[in-house]
């Protein structure tokens, strides 16, 4: 399990243990033997200090400590029980940190410069990807004198295949970390009029299939790799302000090009690269999923089968990157239910890899402006009204807990948002006239309900609270404190660079 005990706590208790057959009242309790099994296990866990042959970085965008919570509720209920002790299967990987998320120039990050600290062992600026500290963001003249090296490209040095996976478009922040180098995330499908010299997040995926540094791609924003005027395979319009087909640019380099889930089964697990676009924007919530289009946990095993064909090894960062566009609509049920399948792709990834060789990694790149509400009882629905704590039984009395304005309230809650309370008036002026809207449990369960907040936004914003990564695997061990985001790259580097 964690190591969230010092290790003179942990000798501690170890020799109380062994004195110990003391006979203490509580002796007899669950949460006595389960603690005195997490100290045998803790005592009995030996660091792998092998070198990783793969490394699997597990990113669910947005996913902080308390959307984590959530989605561990979530699931932990529903398998049928209370969701507080459920363990999410990252949650029992036997390293752990906090991460400190912060930008070069913010306090709260933004999502490229925490997916290029990670990918490249440096922090970076707002809303520019992969450049260094003297880089601007949307100065396209100052790129080429800061562009950084990938850990992508270190990997393809050392004869590894490459893979990127997310349910966001592809040429999005985290994902285009893997491959991209740009002044600015929003640069998917075109950059300025005076930018000769820089080219488009989409064209630099291209370009990297091509070369041969990204082996696998499989997400959406299809969009982007078709030729201005023209259709996608999903009937959208092209977002190209140019002439370039990289579809046929991709499918010349020997890449094989899909676009549903069907294909993606079928498609023959060798080394020639793999291309999924699989919608032309991002892809869709789970709970909205329809059958043709794979699950994070879809496209895992088929990039896992395909890159574990490389002998050397391979390098696969995995985005879960609706957990924060469900966070900035304010709606937490399809938060949680990606979160669940996020730690359900994670388990895949477990069961098909070798803990002796291949180290996983799994974190978020920022937290957002979302906090639990209190006091409920045990049992409450993560999803719903915040119920009373019984006073005679362990799940809760079945009574809304009523706040002083005597209305009741969900158990999540945001501090800005869409969904605000303060609503814009006549004046210009934002105000609740009527005060905060009733809330019933059936309004609050729904999946397209959006959390009450206070401070109106036109969309929830993220936070600079840490979020926790938990690893397993060569070297692993290396990951414990608190750390600085760009941290993670280092241990990367190191797990496969030394060991036997």
């Amino acid at each position: 399990m964690f190591r969230s005990f010092s290790l003179s706590a942990l000798a501690l208790a170890a020799a109380t243990t062994a004195a110990g057959a003391q006979d203490i009242a509580q002796s007899g309790s669950q949460w006595y033997t389960d603690a005195e099994a997490l100290i045998a296990r803790m005592t009995a866990h030996q660091p792998n200090t092998g070198r990783a042959k793969n490394v699997i970085l597990f990113v669910a965008d947005g996913n902080g400590v308390a959307s984590n919570y959530m989605s561990r509720m979530w699931a932990g209920q529903q398998a049928g029980g209370m969701g507080d002790d459920y363990v999410q299967p990252h949650e029992a990987f036997p390293e752990l940190a906090l991460v400190r998320t912060y930008n070069i120039n913010a306090q709260t990050p933004d999502s490229a410069p925490t997916a290029g600290a990670m990918n490249t062992g440096v922090k970076q600026r707002f809303n520019l990807i992969n450049l260094g500290e003297n880089a601007v963001t949307e100065d396209c003249t100052t790129e080429a004198a800061n562009e950084l090296t990938l850990f992508s490209e270190l990997m393809t040095e050392a004869g590894k295949s490459v893979g990127a996976i997310t349910s966001a478009r592809l040429t999005h922040a985290t994902p285009a970390a893997v491959y991209a180098k740009t002044a600015y995330r929003d640069w998917e499908g075109e950059v300025p009029a005076e930018c000769t010299n820089s080219r488009d997040i989409a064209r630099q995926m291209a370009d990297a299939v091509a070369a041969g540094t990204l082996d696998v791609a499989l997400g959406g924003g299809a969009r982007y790799f078709v030729p201005q005027g023209q259709q996608t395979d999903f009937g959208g319009k092209s977002s190209r302000k140019d002439d370039r087909d990289l579809m046929a640019q991709m499918r010349q380099a020997g890449a094989t090009l899909v676009s549903d889930k069907a294909a993606l089964a079928a498609a023959a697990d060798d080394d020639t690269p793999l291309i999924g676009l699989f919608s032309d924007s991002h892809m869709s919530y789970e709970a909205d999923r329809p059958d043709s289009e794979p699950s994070l946990s879809d496209m895992v095993a088929k990039a896992i089968a395909k890159l574990s064909t490389n002998g050397n090894g391979y390098y696969l960062e995995v985005e879960s990157g609706r957990v924060d566009h469900a966070n900035h609509a304010t709606n937490a049920k399809r938060a949680m239910i990606d979160g669940k399948a996020f730690a359900d792709a994670i388990a895949l990834a477990d069961e098909m890899t070798d803990d002796a060789d291949t180290l996983i990694i799994v974190t978020a790149d920022h937290e957002h402006a979302i906090a639990m509400n209190g006091y409920c009882g045990r049992g409450t629905p993560i999803d719903g009204l915040c119920m009373d704590i019984s006073t005679t039984g362990i799940e809760h009395s079945g009574e809304p807990v009523l706040a002083d304005d005597g209305k009741p309230y969900t158990v999540v809650g945001y501090l800005n948002g869409a969904s605000s309370v303060m609503v814009e008036q006549a004046d210009k002026t934002f105000a609740a006239p009527e005060g905060r809207p009733e809330i019933t449990q059936e309004m609050a369960q729904d999946i397209d309900y959006n959390q009450q907040v206070l401070i109106p936004k036109s969309s929830e914003s993220h936070s600079g609270v840490d979020v926790a990564l938990y690893a397993k695997g060569p070297w692993a061990h290396l990951f414990n404190g608190t750390i600085e985001q760009n941290y993670i790259f280092h241990v990367m580097n190191y797990a496969v660079s030394n060991g036997e």
